[in-house]
């Protein structure tokens, strides 16, 4: 033990030792409730001894009393890595069930104003239509629920599109939040690396907003930290550098003029000047099992798709192309699940209304325009000969539903007659403008769809008539029997045929299922997520209990070390006013 005044340098070291320790638990327990906090935890060791030869026959050693020999920042490395990697898979699947929870509320299905009832209102229309299609409460029923399913439908379609947009919204600002955690976390790094250079200190607090930021980022990308020697972090977003020693690369969007869509990618991969970007995402293969089924963005990327989903996006596919591509977006596949449905009760109300045959010679003639046209054996054109007709008797008939780009029919008139399938001949044709996929205005698709105006004015005006002026009885069962005719397939993954109301049936049923799965998985990953975060909260999280016992304990060390002084203090005191 030291002797004389040594002694009251073994006493002062226990002092401010225990100065530091009730300072560092006071700073935990004022800490308790900020985001991101690990506690600091003191630790002790001897300080320097000295050697003096003493009546012993070996040396003797005195110490110089107490010291902090450091002072812990509390982190699991494992933890970091494991809850992050859960938190940005849960938040890829919780993502992906809001976009399918946001389908569901458009049809509203819970609140018994389901887009269903349109559906089941115009098939009921044509069934009183069928009872009796010369009178007139029977024809203004069919005009008045073909009017109420379009607007559903469209409105339907309409809101399926103005979340995507609210889902691109999304996007920009979680890359904007991504390029703002990036810019911090490489600023930080600059700090960190600067204050600990000398070996001499850890900057806990900007170490501690660091990981809080990186926890932050693994929500949105697929994150990967890593550690250099010198405390700096290298960020790696979707394997491609991120943050680095020296520089942050940002995220920029690449913007689509027709959709408005925004694209992520990176601008130092990219050769801008040649309009050639590196997306950041690759979205054709996402699954757990390639470990990148990660991050919010990717999957509101995913969901919102590339563009507005029609019923040509899905017509022809393969079910493998359809599985690997409009499948995975829950806003795209929808709209064009829900723009097929319309498109084939469409078609078929207009073309049972306004039959079409084809032609079984090759013609030539002109057109309206004064335009040549040379029409090939099997072209579409108006049947003149079994179609219905309204009460002014117009061939061929008015459709329901009508394209806004184009007319139904286009006038040819022949170079030389043509025999119909009745036997005359004639000199004029309706030739049937057909649909286009590459001109949206010429498809029978949700946008540019509408009722038929002529028959909005005047009812009447709608085929219920043969051209014999007798009642077509015919017309109203053909019109039922599209309700009734089970030769229709949701998708190209589901090739059971169905009728119309067993494919409404089988759209919210596809849509629940998916719904089901993502909820199921992100309430399992959440849990996981919840797990790892508690074990890692009892590493790095504060204990007021733990706390409060520890502050007790240095206050009896700093006691206990104040009371040995003065006891030397008054020792020494009387020792040398004895001597005096």
């Amino acid at each position: 033990m030291a002797n004389g005044f040594g002694s009251l340098y073994v006493g002062a070291a226990a002092l401010r030792t225990s100065q530091t320790a009730l300072d560092i638990t006071a700073n935990n327990l004022v800490n308790i409730d900020t985001d991101g906090y690990v506690r600091e935890q003191v630790m002790f060791t001897d300080d320097t001894y000295s050697f003096f030869q003493g009546a012993a026959i070996s040396d003797q050693m005195k110490g110089t009393g107490v010291k902090i020999a450091d002072v812990i920042h509390t982190r699991d490395m494992f933890l970091d890595k494991a809850f992050r990697s859960e938190n940005s898979r849960y938040s890829f699947y919780a993502a992906s069930y809001d976009a399918v929870l946001e389908v569901e509320n458009f049809l509203q299905e819970a609140n018994g104003e389901a887009f269903s009832e349109a559906v089941s209102d115009l098939y009921g229309a044509f069934q009183e239509f069928a009872k009796d299609p010369s009178d007139s409460v029977n024809q203004n029923l069919v005009v008045q629920k073909a009017s109420l399913f379009l607007t559903r439908e469209q409105n339907l379609y309409q809101g399926l599109s103005n979340y995507q947009s609210t889902i691109n919204t999304k996007i920009k600002d979680d890359v904007k939040r991504i390029n703002e955690l990036g810019k911090q976390i490489h600023e930080l790094n600059l700090k960190i690396e600067r204050i600990e250079a000398g070996k001499t200190e850890t900057a806990m607090d900007l170490r501690d907003q660091r990981d809080w930021a990186v926890d932050e980022l693994s929500k949105l990308v697929n994150v990967r930290c890593t550690e250099t020697v010198e405390g700096v972090y290298h960020i790696k977003v979707e394997e491609k550098d991120f943050v680095d020693d020296f520089n942050m690369y940002p995220m920029a969007l690449d913007l689509d003029t027709v959709t408005g869509f925004v694209t992520p990618y990176w601008p130092h991969l990219s050769a801008t000047g040649n309009d050639d970007i590196y997306p950041v995402y690759d979205l054709s293969n996402i699954s757990a099992a390639h470990n990148t089924d990660k991050g919010e963005v990717k999957a509101l990327l995913l969901a919102r798709g590339d563009k507005r989903g029609t019923w040509y996006d899905m017509d022809g596919l393969s079910q493998r192309d359809y599985e690997n591509g409009l499948a995975n977006s829950v806003m795209m596949n929808s709209e064009a699940e829900i723009d097929t449905l319309a498109h084939s009760i469409i078609t078929s109300i207009n073309d049972a209304i306004s039959p079409l045959t084809e032609l079984t010679e090759q013609v030539t003639g002109v057109d309206e325009k004064g335009n040549t046209v040379e029409l090939e054996k099997g072209t579409r054109i108006a049947d003149t000969v079994n179609c219905a007709v309204g009460s002014d008797g117009q061939i061929p008939p008015r459709e329901l539903f009508i394209r806004r780009g184009c007319e139904r029919y286009t006038v040819v008139n022949l170079d030389h007659e043509y025999t119909l399938s009745d036997g005359t001949k004639t000199n004029k044709i309706y030739l049937y403008n057909e649909e286009d996929k590459n001109d949206s205005t010429m498809c029978y698709t949700t946008r540019s769809l509408e009722i038929n105006q002529d028959l909005v004015e005047n009812r009447t005006l709608l085929a219920h008539l043969t051209q014999n002026d007798a009642i077509d009885y015919n017309l109203g069962k053909k019109l039922v029997d599209i309700w009734e005719d089970s030769k229709y397939t949701l998708n190209p993954s589901d090739k059971t045929p169905c009728s119309y109301t067993g494919f409404y049936t089988k759209y919210i049923g596809e849509l629940a299922n998916v719904g089901s799965i993502y909820r199921t998985t992100s309430q399992s990953l959440q849990n996981t997520s919840d797990t790892i975060d508690n074990n890692r909260q009892a590493v790095i999280g504060v204990s007021s209990d733990e706390e409060l016992t520890n502050m007790i304990k240095y206050q009896q060390a700093y006691n206990a070390a104040s009371r040995y002084i003065n006891v030397l203090s008054e020792m020494i005191e009387h020792l040398l006013s004895a001597l005096g």
